[in-house]
């Protein structure tokens, strides 16, 4: 399993470049970037990725509907030319309150728009010409793509059946967030897997992201991972993957304890079939340091 590490984009721009440098030098190799309400995603990594040149990067995850595919496929093939081929993109539906509410788009039928948003989107980074009708958007390019290099792996944020059968069919994984290890191993696994099978598609990666932070008092950072990450405990599609697990909110799948606690859970995940894992840092700066410090020889081992 490979083990990586989320950037803070609430940080400057060259604090998030030193963070990925100090990463990089804590023997962490793969990093992940968010798109939430800051920086745009693609454009940060490719920055970073032109200024610390030896991890891996991955957005967790842009959101489909703001962005036509044929946007999105030159965007990313931007940063994967930009970085020298190590760039992953993480794209997702986001949240019916983020999309109805803040872009005023419909929310309706959203797994119809990811099969029709995949099927634009993976032919065009396959160097391929596109003429598609869908019943959610339309796509027409009157050439391929004029970025020749080899296209960048695409993970679906997928919780549900159908995401997860779509992104195992269509796409070459998945990329979670709040989803625990007893999840992981019996849902989110067997459901990718089984759908890139049937597809003839390769065995999907399945990349885990959660809240980590190597701690004296687990009780403490459990509450603090409930008051931090208080929001994805309400939004439906991260709700039903913690009621799935029985948990009764975020400090309940965040990964915390001392080192060989955490190391032990973060362990578990592969176990279960995580293929990818990035770690979100949280806690008391010290707390933070010693989180890293532990993940880096994660990595490294």
């Amino acid at each position: 399993m490979k083990i990586g590490c989320a950037v803070d984009t609430s940080a400057t721009i060259e604090e998030v470049v030193e963070q990925a440098r100090t990463l990089s030098e804590a023997g962490i190799k793969a990093i992940g970037c968010s798109q939430i309400f800051g920086y745009d995603a693609m454009t940060l990594l490719a920055l970073v990725g032109s200024r610390v040149p030896d991890v891996d990067l991955m957005t967790a995850v842009v959101p489909t509907y703001p962005r036509h595919p044929i946007v999105m496929a030159a965007q990313a093939m931007t940063v994967q030319a930009a970085t020298g081929g190590r760039f992953t993109l993480g794209i997702g539906l986001s949240h019916q309150i983020v999309i109805e509410s803040m872009f005023g788009y419909s929310f309706d039928r959203p797994a119809r728009h990811m099969r029709d948003y995949l099927s634009v989107l993976m032919p065009l980074l396959r160097g391929e010409n596109v003429n598609y009708q869908g019943e959610t958007l339309k796509a027409a390019t009157m050439a391929p793509l004029e970025i020749k290099v080899p296209a960048p792996d695409v993970l679906v944020a997928a919780l549900a059946p159908r995401m997860l059968e779509l992104a195992g069919s269509l796409a070459d994984g998945t990329v979670t967030w709040m989803t625990g290890p007893a999840t992981i191993a019996d849902h989110i696994v067997p459901s990718i897997t089984a759908a890139a099978e049937k597809a003839g598609r390769p065995a999907p990666r399945v990349a885990v992201c959660l809240p980590v932070c190597v701690t004296a008092d687990p009780d403490a950072a459990r509450e603090k991972a409930n008051s931090t990450f208080a929001i994805y405990g309400q939004l439906p599609s991260y709700r039903s993957m913690l009621d799935r697990e029985g948990a009764a909110g975020p400090g309940d799948v965040a990964i915390v304890g001392d080192e060989e606690s955490v190391a032990a859970q973060i362990r578990r995940l592969s176990e279960g079939g995580a293929t990818d894992f990035a770690a979100s840092p949280y806690g008391s700066a010290e707390e933070v340091a010693t989180t890293v410090k532990l993940v880096g020889s994660l990595a490294r081992s």
